[in-house]
């Protein structure tokens, strides 16, 4: 887990205790244990603490559901083939059944975290081997898919950011401007967090706010338990993340993807600055939407920090002039973060994977000696494996052709609907699928079948696709949906079944907030919704 400064840090550092960062367990953010590994452990404590016999009983009971699950799928006859608007036949396979029963024990175990969910991601693995759902090679293989090697950089430079005490930096800085009241403490987080999407991809700007948010949850509570405060922050951020990485195609690798995949399919090209035009009001709705919704969701405990401006004031001065390390990983990480950037104009840079380029900052700042050993074993290896196993579960749907048989069945069923409900439905299931599966595979399988029965309706295709992705980006309802889910996590703040619950009204709020642009604001602002 990406370690945090303790509540009494700051006090230490106004007074002037300020020591080397990577031996100082006080003044410096990089204690043994932080106030959010203490949530994390307290909320472990939490679930030990239940009357065993009543916790032991239910957590047998989820365990055997998701076997259940699968195994209701094992001895079932074969699935129906399904059937697209143009004839084609989708048949669903033996090794495509069974992946869908482990898609609902990974599901099952995932909300209810009966067992760890870097555990369940290895069980993903495991179950393909051996039901023979696909080889091992290629089941384990996804462990180390780049990108969940990318996922493993982020958190490093989170990591980098907290043990330097940059975060201290950003965190007094912001504190400084919103003040003291914790909803605009809220605001100002979300704010930076989707500012940041528009430049730079949102699992990087995860990696990079999550630090910052733990300098400031320490400035808020000195309480070692999980508080509103903090969950609506660290879950917040996660969101917002999504809302913001929408706007421009810097934001996610999936609308590039989606974009060159529909001018395959149409003849169209989409650029740069038209994607942000149509999804720059929606991002920024859905930003102060969700800013909304967590204020009612998880009202903070306190309103207002009394004298939080002051002492952050001070706390910053305290800090001094930049030292060697705090200039180090800031140049290797923001020349990373540019490279990422660049490579959406520059074609030479497209060749290069963005998973070389987040890890680069990591050898670099070894080499420079900012960061040791110790450092990385103490990286969060659970939510690595838990990406790791969200991939395997992905390529193992898409491969099998599980999900192509599932979004044929599901868009047929409005084939004869209002043109409205036609798009809701495309991006309802765009919006499920992500949760499990990358939002670009989510795309992939769903919009060709769309694109077909869409001109019988009378739908024009590009609404489709900015329909589409919006709900792919904004993953609300499971941890693999996104990495800043996952990154959101790591501070002990929630457990996978909040995370899920604060999840339904929130897709809520976006399938509301895209009906209004399907309906009225996208006609308004010039794009194409009916064929003439």
């Amino acid at each position: 887990m990406v370690r945090g400064p303790r509540p009494g840090d700051a006090d230490e550092v106004a007074h002037g205790e300020l020591e080397d960062p990577r031996t100082a367990t006080k003044g410096s953010g990089v204690p043994p244990m932080s106030t959010l590994e203490s949530g994390a452990a307290s909320q472990r404590t939490a679930r030990l603490a239940q009357p065993k016999g009543k916790s032991d009983l239910k957590r047998t009971l989820l365990i055997l559901l998701g076997i259940g699950l699968f195994a209701l799928t094992y001895f079932l006859p074969p699935f129906p083939n399904a059937v697209d608007p143009q004839g084609k036949l989708f048949e669903l396979g033996r090794q495509g059944q069974l992946s869908l029963g482990l898609f609902f024990l990974a599901a099952t175990w995932w909300v209810s975290e009966v067992v760890p969910i870097g555990i369940t991601a290895i069980t993903i693995g495991v179950v393909q081997a051996l039901f023979l759902i696909r080889p091992a090679r290629d089941a384990f293989t996804d462990f180390m898919d780049p990108s969940v090697w990318f996922i493993f950089g982020s958190l490093m430079i989170g990591m980098v950011f907290t043990r330097t005490g940059l975060t201290r930096r950003l965190a007094y800085k912001m504190l400084s401007l919103v003040g003291e009241r914790t909803s605009m403490i809220y605001l100002g987080c979300y704010a930076m967090t989707a500012g940041l999407t528009l430049i730079m991809a949102h699992t990087a700007v995860a990696a990079t706010i999550y630090p910052l948010l733990v300098a400031v949850y320490s400035l808020y509570t000195d309480r070692s338990e999980p508080t509103r405060f903090g969950k609506g922050l660290f879950m917040g951020m996660a969101f917002v993340a999504g809302a913001g990485s929408i706007i421009t195609l810097l934001g996610a690798a999936r609308g590039a993807v989606a974009i060159g995949f529909f001018a395959q399919a149409t003849g169209r090209n989409i650029g740069f600055f038209e994607l942000s035009y149509y999804m720059f009001p929606v991002g920024a709705l859905m930003t102060l939407l969700l800013w909304g919704f967590f204020m009612l969701w998880y009202p903070p405990e306190q309103k207002v920090v009394p004298g939080l401006r002051d002492r952050v004031n001070r706390l910053y001065e305290a800090l001094g002039p930049m030292r060697r390390e705090e200039i180090l990983a800031l140049i290797f990480v923001f020349g990373a973060v540019l490279l990422l950037s660049l490579r959406s104009f520059v074609p030479q840079l497209e060749k290069v994977d963005k998973s070389a380029i987040i890890l680069l900052p990591t050898i670099l700042l070894f080499l420079f000696r900012v960061v040791s050993l110790e450092d990385l074993e103490a990286t969060s290896w659970n939510i690595v494996l838990l990406f790791g196993g969200a991939m395997s579960i992905g390529y193992c749907l898409w491969q099998t052709g599980a999900a192509a048989w599932l979004a044929v069945h599901w868009l047929t069923l409005f084939k004869g609907a209002h043109w409205l409900i036609f798009v809701l439905g495309i991006a309802t299931f765009v919006l499920v699928m992500t949760n499990f599966i990358m939002n670009v595979a989510a795309i992939a399988i769903s919009m060709p079948v769309a694109l077909v029965m869409a001109p019988y309706l009378g739908v024009a295709p590009e609404v489709i696709l900015f329909a589409c992705l919006v709900t792919a980006g904004m993953p609300f309802l499971l941890l693999v949906g996104a990495a800043p889910n996952a990154i959101a996590y790591a501070s002990g703040q929630f457990s996978p079944r909040e995370f899920f619950l604060a999840g339904l009204p929130a897709s809520g709020i976006l399938l509301a907030v895209l009906t209004l642009f399907v309906w009225f604001v996208w006609p308004l602002m010039g794009m194409p919704v009916r064929l003439s």
